[in-house]
């Protein structure tokens, strides 16, 4: 799809062909980046996660400094048809890195060696206890861990991206990535024409001025080892609390001058090491939602999982603060100002930060928190659930939740 899209731009003289291979576009985009990541995060260890998210947001960033760069320079040296070349290129070599690609379940039967678990592999295996009663739930915060009785699982199971959407860790994941994106987009809008009108720059001099921003990426594998080590919450909080005062600042950029242009860099790259530092918790976030999921109920998401439908739904929030920050940009600087415009993204960054401390690895309140940083249930304390499957009648299933510490389970004569 992505390649007949970009053979649709490459030849397409109508505005109607050229709409249309850029839905296409960006559709294929939106699946491939969706899947990508599901399956990066079924290889990798869960004790890597971070740094592996910041590895990808480091590839994206140098993607978006790169490629219009490159573009530049092949159109104005070779002309219209071999910047597109470049793009068949890159796309044939994905096409065949990807059949290559050997998937970790693949591997598994094929080597001798035990492979690295990955995050689906690390969900506690139920443990079945003897017992010819019914489904029991075990308070584990009673004093004397009362058992009492549950009813059974119902046959009809939710859809997962709707299980999802009920958890109020994952909106708060995705609302961050929201507001990343549409405060990182809000200056595609303004910021050359900003600098052109102030500082008298052509073209060249205000596409340099995006480098600031990008740049600080090249730090988010750091970023995502402190939030493996340490854990997501205060880094998101950090993050976003932290460009606020920056984006206020850049009000006060106003007149021609060395200590001007100056001014403006320095802030704009304050801001994309403050964004980093919130977007790369907010990529692990979503992963550590579906896995807390999977423990507190095993199978609520069937057999494949939810990591693709997961961010899947990542996806389309990050492309929804693509959308909403370069009208909010531009509307706001054409009616009120550049003070203005950087004045309300600070303030959406500062309320941001409110959601990324309560709910960012886990809910704050959760007594079980401490003990695993990133891996909370997000919904504030759980119950251990004993279930009995539904292929044996005579047995408990005892499954604990990831923020919870690990208990005795008692068998019943």
């Amino acid at each position: 799809m992505l390649g007949g899209a970009t053979v649709m731009l490459c030849v397409g003289s109508s505005l109607a062909v050229l709409i249309t291979g850029r839905v296409l576009q960006g559709m294929s985009a939106a699946n491939v980046w969706s899947v990508g990541l599901a399956l990066l995060v079924d290889t990798v260890g869960q004790t890597e996660i971070g740094q592996i998210m910041g590895t990808v947001f480091l590839a994206m960033s140098l993607g978006f400094l790169i490629s219009p760069l490159l573009g530049g320079i092949v159109y104005a040296n070779a002309g219209y048809y071999p910047v597109f070349y470049m793009a068949f290129g890159a796309i044939v070599l994905d096409i065949l890195l990807r059949l290559l690609l050997i998937e970790k379940k693949v591997a598994k039967k094929w080597l001798d060696e035990p492979v690295a678990p990955g995050l689906s592999d690390t969900l506690p295996v139920a443990l079945q206890l003897p017992t010819a009663d019914p489904a029991m739930v075990l308070d584990k915060h009673s004093e004397h861990a009362n058992i009492v009785p549950a009813t059974d699982a119902s046959p009809f199971r939710l859809p997962p991206v709707i299980t999802l959407l009920s958890s109020r860790r994952l909106l708060s994941a995705l609302w961050c990535c929201l507001v990343q994106a549409t405060i990182t987009t809000a200056f595609d809008s303004v910021l050359p024409l900003y600098v052109q009108s102030t500082f008298g720059w052509s073209s060249t001099g205000a596409g340099l001025m995006f480098l600031p921003l990008i740049i600080p990426s090249l730090v988010a594998p750091v970023i995502g080892s402190v939030a493996d080590k340490y854990g997501s919450r205060y880094l998101a909080f950090c993050g976003f609390l932290g460009t606020a005062p920056i984006l206020v600042l850049l009000r006060l950029v106003t007149f021609n001058s060395i200590g001007q242009k100056v001014l403006l860099a320095a802030l704009l790259a304050l801001i994309g090491f403050a964004l980093s530092c919130a977007f790369v918790p907010t990529m692990t976030e979503v992963t550590y939602v579906v896995e807390a999921r999977e423990r507190k109920t095993p199978g609520i998401f069937g057999k494949q999982g939810a990591y693709a439908q997961a961010y899947s739904l990542f996806n389309v929030f990050f492309a929804s603060g693509t959308l909403i920050g370069p009208i909010w940009g531009g509307f706001v600087v054409s009616g009120a100002g550049w003070g203005t415009m950087s004045l309300t993204l600070g303030i959406l960054s500062a309320v941001t930060a409110i959601p990324a401390l309560i709910w960012t690895g886990g809910f704050i309140r959760d007594p079980g928190r401490s003990k695993d940083r990133n891996s909370g249930s997000g919904e504030g304390p759980g119950d251990i659930e004993l279930r009995s499957p539904p292929a044996q009648s005579g047995s408990l299933t005892a499954v604990e939740p990831a923020t919870e510490e690990s208990v005795d389970f008692i068998s019943h004569a």
